[in-house]
């Protein structure tokens, strides 16, 4: 990705890094604007230009993560290719993104969030929806072709994710586990795609 040209892009930039890295060394509570200021080389007053609140900093700097990991994913569909080929890639990809302990730092804290400060979640979600991740587009696109049995995307979608993250994110996050171990990481998008093709792929595919 290109670099920000504009000198009031280039401090939001600085802003929304100096605050990942704050929210995911210290959590929401003990970060504080003055902190992120300082980190970032700007004065509060910027931060404030760019972001109102805390609240407002920390619901973008999730909805950036978000976007950078679903952005990963946004491998396009292709008639050409196997279906096992694409998915094997698209899960790989997937599973190397669980694996960096920054984005499992700062998935941490989002989560501890969302269970003390629901009210702060629901409009990360909300904006999180908007946006169709790239697997459900494949999906979808996988079905328009007929190589996949039609039926809701989404749910589709959330099967295959669940069952990389079983291993993957949710002990990570949860329980403080280490990323998952290299060796470990073949073995578990092989198994993950081939048990949704057994059940989504269509059999005239």
């Amino acid at each position: 990705m290109n670099a920000p040209q504009r000198l009031t892009d280039r401090k939001r930039l600085a802003i929304l890094e100096a605050a990942a890295d704050q929210f995911r060394r210290f959590g929401f509570e003990a970060t504080s604007m003055d902190k992120i200021a300082a980190m970032a080389g700007v004065s509060k007053r910027t931060v404030y230009n760019h972001f109102p609140s805390k609240d407002e900093l920390f619901a973008e700097t999730l909805m950036q993560l978000f976007h950078s990991s679903a952005a990963a994913l946004d491998l396009p569909y292709r008639k050409d290719v196997p279906l096992r080929e694409q998915l094997l890639a698209m899960m790989r990809l997937k599973v190397g993104m669980l694996a960096d302990r920054n984005f499992l730092d700062l998935a941490r804290v989002a989560i501890a969030e969302a269970v003390v400060a629901p009210e702060r979640a629901r409009p990360i979600i909300a904006r999180i929806n908007e946006r169709e991740e790239g697997v459900t587009t494949w999906i979808r696109a996988a079905q328009a072709d007929g190589r996949l049995k039609p039926g809701d995307p989404l749910f589709a979608a959330t099967l295959l994710h669940g069952q990389v993250k079983a291993m993957a994110f949710w002990p990570q996050v949860t329980m403080g586990a280490p990323p998952l171990a290299p060796e470990l990481m073949a073995p578990l998008v092989d198994a993950a795609v081939s048990m949704f093709l057994a059940y989504f792929a269509n059999d005239t595919a």
